[in-house]
């Protein structure tokens, strides 16, 4: 299979990115595979005519929409033995494409009901404005393929059927997670008197904590955080406490989290600004650009969600990165996970759409025990009835799963707390917590820091 250098200068254009130039060549491969014949083509075939995209997407749009009309609000495609109804939530323009004239190719982002997301293939025949979709195939489920596409031994592309990607695709475990957790903090030397604030983590409905042990040395009190339901252990110590450690030890059994259930009256709590999350009129202009024209929340949401993976890097360089400041990534484009869900609850509640903020541990899917690379933090935004997970910076990071992400968090998580500014009584000099996940140390009023480090080993 090639691809001519004209070819190669029309897409450049059309998209002006390496990454788009790589979803587009993946289309002209998708060329050689589709005749309307069946499953089997020469990848000799290829042709690519002159016609925008903007057709494609236009004649795939009126095809979901004459679809709804038809039906009850909903996109029904049959699916192993049923009928699913689907709402459109992106087409995904980078992938669309003219495979030959007057055949076509289309992908979009669709979502059920329950919170399953579903990527369905569309291949059309015809001239713009007479576009007729000839074959729509489920392409993936919450970012798990059912097929790919390999080239046989005579040269023509076949589809393969998936039953689903190995872990160390996905990077992800789904259905549920058990190990063991130990969240150990080793004090510096202390020259005054100190204050710890130490999360502690709790149950839910997607993760189910025992705390096995507590080793302090001193007496520890547990303090509640009443706005966002955090529980966090707090001591006073001095100086004959330096050097000692402090250590909780878990049992943890999480489960995958997708959309759930919210209460309305909670979730617009969310919409009001936090200290390093506020209601910025830059960020606000930017939200109102990426939702012009979309009146569903789900689709506004998933294109703020696009929004942060165009414009953030995953960078942690220089100063002001780490602090979940999102002006400071909207200016920057670069930082950590804290900034570039910072980032996104600002642009969601800016056009009215509650988020919220979580922060834990990513627990290593490849391997069974031993330390994390640190904490890792994540979202929520809530819509249609219910809170829908989403971890940008994993999906900007490992773009095949970033649909995957816009809806789910993997089972290997664990959840410390929720919310940023904390209040907590007693409660640091410096004022409310900005995000707890290590150890905030306070030294005579001044902040320390505390070298920690989490170890879990998994059970079964």
């Amino acid at each position: 299979m090639t691809i001519t250098t004209q070819e190669r200068r029309r897409v450049t254009t059309l998209h002006g990115s390496a990454r788009a130039l790589a979803a587009l060549l993946l289309c002209a491969v998708l060329g050689g595979f589709y005749t309307g014949r069946g499953d089997e083509t020469s990848a000799a075939e290829t042709y690519v005519p002159n016609i925008v995209t903007g057709d494609i997407q236009a004649g795939i749009e009126k095809h979901i929409a004459d679809q709804i009309a038809l039906g009850d609000g909903y996109f029904t495609v049959p699916f192993e033995g049923e009928d699913l109804k689907l709402k459109l939530v992106r087409v995904h323009v980078e992938y669309l494409a003219s495979l030959a004239p007057q055949r076509h190719f289309a992908c979009v982002d669709m979502a059920s009901a329950d919170g399953q997301f579903y990527d369905v293939d569309f291949f059309l025949e015809g001239d713009p404005g007479e576009m007729v979709v000839t074959q729509t195939t489920v392409h993936k489920l919450n970012g798990v393929p059912y097929y790919a596409w390999e080239q046989n031994e005579d040269q023509h592309w076949m589809r393969v059927p998936i039953d689903k990607a190995s872990q160390e695709v996905l990077g992800v475990l789904t259905g549920q997670d058990a190990f063991e957790f130990r969240y150990q903090a080793t004090l510096p030397t202390i020259t005054g008197k100190a204050r710890c604030w130490i999360p502690l983590a709790r149950s839910d409905d997607f993760q189910t904590v025992t705390v096995k042990s507590i080793s302090a040395p001193s007496d520890p009190q547990t303090l509640s955080d009443s706005v966002h339901d955090n529980k966090v252990l707090f001591l006073e110590l001095g100086p004959e406490q330096s050097g000692k450690m402090i250590e909780i030890i878990y049992d943890v059994l999480r489960r995958e989290k997708g959309a759930y259930a919210g209460d309305p009256a909670e979730a617009a709590v969310y919409l009001g600004p936090d200290r390093l999350i506020p209601l910025d009129e830059r960020i606000k202009a930017a939200a109102e650009t990426a939702v012009e024209g979309l009146e569903d929340d789900l689709m506004r949401a998933r294109a703020l969600y696009d929004l942060v993976i165009d414009q953030m890097r995953y960078i942690k360089i220089g100063a002001g990165w780490g602090q979940g400041d999102a002006v400071y990534a909207c200016d920057a484009r670069t930082g950590n996970c804290t900034d570039y869900h910072s980032y996104f609850i600002a642009l969601a509640r800016s056009v009215e759409i509650p988020a919220r903020f979580a922060i834990g541990v990513a627990i290593p899917s490849e391997r069974d025990d031993g330390g994390t690379d640190g904490y890792h933090c994540w979202a929520e935004f809530y819509a249609e009835g219910k809170w829908w997970p989403v971890d940008i910076s994993e999906g900007d990071k490992f773009g095949a799963l970033s649909m995957y992400y816009f809806g789910h968090h993997p089972a290997n998580r664990f959840e410390f707390t929720r919310g940023r500014d904390l209040v907590l009584d007693p409660g640091p000099a410096s004022g409310p917590i900005n995000f707890l996940a290590y150890p905030f140390l306070e030294v005579d009023g001044e902040p320390q820091k505390m070298k920690t480090l989490f170890v879990f080993r998994r059970k079964g």
